[in-house]
């Protein structure tokens, strides 16, 4: 028997729950929340308690004891930039997150649930490579405006958990020596240059900026975009759910789902199929972009997340891409997996796990 893992993804209305024997998947989970219940918590902090307790109780479903367990993982919440590596879960980690000191986000229930299960049968708590690992290099954080800097806020647990097992699989080689480009097209995207194990420049994938997403508008016309809001004046909310939430796909199309997209274009729509080509073709703009970041010298293009399932649009991105370097297509996330991994990496002593 390996190190017996456990790995613990909040998500808005569900906590995803995985056991790993090493890397070997034992069984998984989703325990879904009524979204009534979740309605009567004051704050995300608040269904602690509740989550917590069906973390445990799915443990006991699946036949699995506790106390066998070498560590605890859970998925990294907001917290200040960080540079990427597994983290041991301590006080001030605790603190700030259900303080919500950077955001109030589900995934900052990861750290509290991890900690609070592995001190009650004497194990680590980690997290790993949280959405706001921040390696960009200075010239990649300047804007036009010296008030509105660049930020870091990406896909980065599975942009690196990703990159890692291509190093390995294709080029048997670490992550470390490569230069690569990661695209996660997913609900939002985010494409990152990834310079020999640091993540020098990547778009800001819940601030507005990148290719068009299913959910997000991405990159807009700076001035139109300005016209908008003297025009409109519209309310704050509704305006930041019409960039994020209502953007992208939803604006043009109604919805958010790649199979739906996919069946409207074999069905012959038009429109749908000019939108899946303008997707593809900002996400492609955005990979050319961050060869420029590695200086033109790239190892590999690597497509990941849900949308690397569309062959379509997978297609079209790789016809304007291919002449930098090989593409890799590695379609889906598996979040849990990438958790798993990072612990993994510290038990076995090729890691060391990071102080917060």
């Amino acid at each position: 028997m390996g190190f017996q893992i456990l790995t613990i993804n909040p998500g808005s209305t569900s906590t995803k729950v995985a056991w790993f024997d090493d890397d070997k998947l034992v069984w998984k989970d989703s325990v879904e929340h009524d979204t009534v219940t979740l309605s009567q918590f004051p704050s995300i902090a608040a269904q602690f308690e509740l989550r917590a307790s069906e973390v445990e109780k799915a443990v006991e479903k699946h036949g699995s004891d506790l106390n066998t367990l070498d560590a605890v993982v859970g998925r990294g919440g907001l917290l200040r930039p960080i540079s990427s590596g597994v983290y041991s879960v301590n006080e001030t980690m605790l603190k700030e997150l259900i303080d919500a000191r950077y955001g109030e986000h589900a995934s900052n229930l990861g750290a509290p649930i991890a900690h609070a299960i592995a001190s009650k049968v004497g194990c680590s708590a980690f997290i790993v490579d949280p959405v706001v690992v921040d390696e960009m290099d200075d010239i990649s954080r300047l804007s036009g405006w010296p008030e509105l800097p660049r930020k870091s806020i990406f896909h980065a647990l599975n942009q690196k958990a990703v990159a890692r097992r291509v190093a390995r699989d294709f080029f048997s080689v670490s992550y470390e020596q490569l230069n690569l480009i990661v695209a996660h097209l997913g609900g939002g995207i985010s494409i990152g240059a990834h310079k020999k194990g640091r993540v020098v420049d990547v778009n800001n994938a819940l601030g507005g900026e990148g290719p068009m997403s299913p959910e997000r508008a991405g990159t807009l016309p700076i001035m139109k975009l300005a016209d908008y809001l003297y025009e409109h004046k519209p309310d704050r909310k509704e305006f930041s759910k019409k960039l994020i939430g209502k953007g992208g796909w939803v604006a043009h199309l109604g919805t958010n789902s790649g199979k739906d997209l996919e069946e409207r274009v074999k069905n012959g729509d038009g429109h749908a199929m000019l939108i899946l080509k303008a997707t593809g073709y900002q996400i492609s703009k955005w990979i050319v972009q961050m060869a420029v970041a590695l200086s033109g010298d790239v190892d590999g293009i690597i497509i990941t997340g849900g949308l690397a399932y569309i062959p379509e649009l997978v297609d079209f991105i790789q016809e304007r891409v291919l002449w930098i370097a090989p593409v890799f297509v590695v379609p889906g996330e598996d979040e849990m997996l990438a958790l798993a991994e990072g612990a993994l990496r510290v038990l076995r002593e090729q890691e060391e796990a990071k102080t917060y």
